[in-house]
């Protein structure tokens, strides 16, 4: 499978193909729709997220409600690019607005600039832009619509937000119920009263996300080559979200501290079967899925974007100059997390494809219930 996105920030729209999603996969853009609302919720969101309603159109791949085999192409519309058509024309314009030359440190805006010399910090903006994930939410709820017919779900949780701290439940109903998508209320305030405070000093606040994948079905990846190892795949996916900043899957960075007699999951058998008493290695080993839930932390940092903006210069002048400010949020974790579902879902609905084939849904489900069959005394889910 693929992903590709395109679109800007302040454009008319974004657009998602999914290449590659076997044919019979039951599909409905209203299905798509929950997780794009889910990443428009969150308290420290900006108002951004009160202006749009991000809604799919489905415009290719998708036949009477199922996948045909041809690349699945989806459409996010920007409602505020109404307001934006004089500075997004793709044609040319007789007032050209003024050029943002203000770089904001934190952002891409200097690398891009410099990168592909351009004169105008708007130009690395509109594409580096947080907005771009709405793109990459609706093409991981295909990826999810496809490991779902297969057992596997995704769950994503605030870990810590600032110096708040909380241990993951993956108590569905707690989490989506959460301003913060934490499951502990008490945790949950804290979390919040550390927003608020940063958003009236004019500055922003990150967090650690939680994910975890449940049904997950064992060899998923390979040991033979670095760049098909999963856990290596999963890093690049989860890193490549704006503002992702580190990750540690299982208990990486605790047990980087410890014994190895303590860390790894001793091997067992209990009716017949290879069961783990622990799972400190987060369901992944030699660069595959053990059977184990997948376990996985995702770090992101305070949004770069200030009310109170940073010393900086000017792009076309090296003047000193604060940084400019574009509208933004004060903490966008919660909806991290469902962008990291996205990503999660998308890199293991990939390696479930390159493993049984994506030529029909039906094809895929025969040949993992014959694998299941084969591996029975070490399928937990049996």
């Amino acid at each position: 499978m693929r992903l590709l996105t395109a679109g800007e920030s302040h454009g008319r729209g974004l657009v998602t193909v999914v290449d590659g999603v076997p044919a019979g996969l039951a599909l409905t853009a209203a299905e798509i729709d929950v997780d794009l609302r889910r990443r428009q919720l969150g308290y420290g969101r900006g108002a951004r997220q009160r202006i749009e309603r991000d809604a799919v159109v489905i415009l290719g791949g998708v036949r009477h409600g199922r996948t045909t085999g041809a690349p699945v192409a989806l459409q996010v519309a920007n409602r505020d690019a109404v307001s934006w058509e004089r500075v997004m024309s793709p044609e040319p314009v007789a007032d050209p607005p003024a050029a943002v030359t203000r770089l904001r440190p934190g952002h891409a805006d200097l690398a891009g600039a410099l990168k592909y010399g351009h004169e105008d910090v708007r130009d690395v903006i509109e594409r580096s832009s947080a907005r771009e994930t709405a793109a990459r939410v609706a093409g991981g709820a295909v990826a999810k619509a496809l490991l779902r017919v297969v057992g596997m779900e995704v769950w994503s949780e605030t870990r810590s937000i600032g110096e708040v701290e909380c241990e993951p439940t993956f108590d569905e109903a707690a989490v989506e119920a959460s301003e913060v998508r934490c499951a502990d209320p008490a945790k949950s305030a804290a979390m919040i009263a550390a927003i608020a405070a940063a958003r009236d000093a004019g500055d922003t606040l990150g967090g650690v996300v939680a994910l975890r994948v449940s049904g997950v079905i064992p060899g998923l990846g390979a040991v033979g080559q670095w760049d098909r190892r999963l856990d290596g795949r999963i890093a690049q996916a989860l890193l490549s979200i704006q503002s992702a900043k580190g990750l540690q899957v299982g208990d990486a960075f605790a047990a980087a501290r410890e014994r190895g007699s303590a860390v790894h999951d001793p091997i067992g058998v209990r009716d017949g079967r290879f069961v783990r008493e622990r799972n400190r290695a987060g369901g992944l080993e030699g660069g595959m899925t053990n059977g184990e839930d997948l376990r996985t932390d995702v770090a992101f940092k305070p949004i770069s974007t200030l009310m109170r903006p940073l010393p900086s210069a000017d792009l076309r002048t090296g003047a000193p100059s604060p940084a400019h400010v574009e509208r933004s949020d004060v903490c966008v974790v919660p909806a991290a997390g469902v962008v990291a579902e996205a990503m999660l879902a998308f890199v293991l609905a990939d390696a479930l494809c390159e493993k049984f084939g994506c030529d029909t849904v039906d094809d895929l489900c025969a040949s993992v219930e014959r694998y299941r069959t084969r591996l029975a005394p070490i399928d937990l889910r049996r």
